[in-house]
């Protein structure tokens, strides 16, 4: 069985090529960053030479795949026509500069569909994504739909709607899936125990082919199932814990499967101690 890719999110503070190095520091091989701050518009793109610098640190310290997380800023299904083509812009935009990073994946949630119906909000995603995609023909970056506890009006809480949007770009091989299992959680999946995980597997696979899940968030939370609240805890400290993650992680359907921790974080001894937990969880 191939060895566990483990990763967590790293920040990218003090220049993109800082992110690489951390990762190598916490003796990991995937991550995840913000390739700009995620609650500001966009103000410049990566140069050249931080670009180069960039690919260089990753292969160095040899992450792969390197995933690249949307600003908070953005959403694919909003309301107001200036606000939905400025976050439709900064998507392309986004999907660019991580092609030009060699990240392999671009991960966003859907969006909120807030003063729209929810055939509204998911077709205003599906031509965000259909204009991304068509504005970007040469782009190997793959997006990933990351998948949402459904607090307020996010789209993307159940499997449903997420084949709803991948219908709309007619199934396009650039657009997979990333799953977070707090947000599982939140939404009502019972994760904890191997029959509610193949149920939530054998659902990924028939509403978007589970050949399309390319990373895993792996977070565990304290709030209740099915509450629509996302929040996350350490590894095996809230209700998913340690056995429900032992059984995810070693599962043989996701061996190929990246998985990123974005836990609670004061300091990268945070990180280690939840990297720790999860490598002991695994059956090498």
């Amino acid at each position: 069985m191939p060895q566990l890719n483990l990763g967590v999110h790293v920040s990218a503070a003090g220049g993109l090529f800082l992110a690489p190095e951390r990762a190598g520091k916490l003796k990991i091989t995937t991550m995840q960053i913000f390739a700009r701050n995620p609650r500001q518009w966009r103000k410049e793109s990566p140069g050249e030479e931080e670009i180069a610098q960039f690919k260089a640190a990753v292969k160095r310290e040899k992450i792969s795949p390197v995933v690249i997380h949307i600003s908070y800023m953005l959403n694919l299904a909003a309301a107001k026509d200036k606000f939905y083509e400025i976050t439709i812009r900064e998507f392309t935009e986004d999907l660019l500069d991580a092609n030009r990073l060699g990240a392999q994946y671009l991960v966003t949630h859907p969006g909120s569909h807030k003063d729209l119906t929810l055939e509204e909000g998911l077709s205003r995603v599906v031509n965000a994504l259909s204009k991304a995609l068509g504005a970007t023909p040469m782009v190997k970056t793959q997006i990933l739909l990351e998948n949402t506890a459904g607090s307020g009006q996010w789209l993307g809480s159940n499997f449903k709607e997420m084949h709803a949007m991948l219908e709309g770009v007619k199934f396009s091989p650039r657009v997979g899936l990333c799953l977070d299992t707090a947000h599982a959680w939140g939404a009502g999946y019972k994760i904890d125990e191997p029959k509610g995980f193949e149920a939530l597997l054998s659902e990924i696979d028939n509403e978007m082919g589970l050949d399309r899940l390319k990373v895993i968030h792996l977070n565990d939370t304290k709030v209740d199932l099915g509450s629509h609240v996302d929040r996350h805890a350490d590894i095996g400290t809230g209700n998913i814990g340690e056995k429900g993650f032992e059984y995810i992680i070693n599962h043989k359907a996701l061996k190929n499967v990246a998985f990123i921790m974005e836990t609670p974080k004061e300091s990268d001894e945070d990180d280690l101690r939840n990297i720790k937990t999860v490598r002991k969880l695994y059956h090498a």
